[in-house]
């Protein structure tokens, strides 16, 4: 069972799943997370699509900045997660 397969988070799961368009999700994250919050999210996936595409960790670094600690996190989950990132890059076309 992933970690947050918890009953507490279902709401957000669900409130998330009912965002029509960027604009929507772009006002409800803008309202739920700081601008550090939204900020490590969105470079945690572009880590994510790096590591994806074969970048090196010094590449990964150089251009988003995400420290090794980052950048290793992000790749034990792509490879050994519940494949959350992987379903998402899919769908993105990337």
């Amino acid at each position: 069972m992933p970690k947050t397969d918890k009953k507490e988070f279902s709401k957000l799961y669900n409130a998330i799943l009912t965002l029509k368009d960027e604009k929507e999700c772009s006002a409800f994250f803008d309202d739920i997370c700081t601008i550090q919050e939204l900020e490590a999210l969105s470079q945690r996936l572009e880590v994510a699509i790096l590591l994806k595409e074969g970048k090196s960790y010094i590449d990964i670094n150089k251009t988003t900045g995400a420290s090794t600690a980052t950048i290793c996190r992000v790749s034990k989950a792509l490879n050994y997660g519940d494949g959350g990132y992987k379903t998402a890059i899919e769908r993105l076309g990337e």
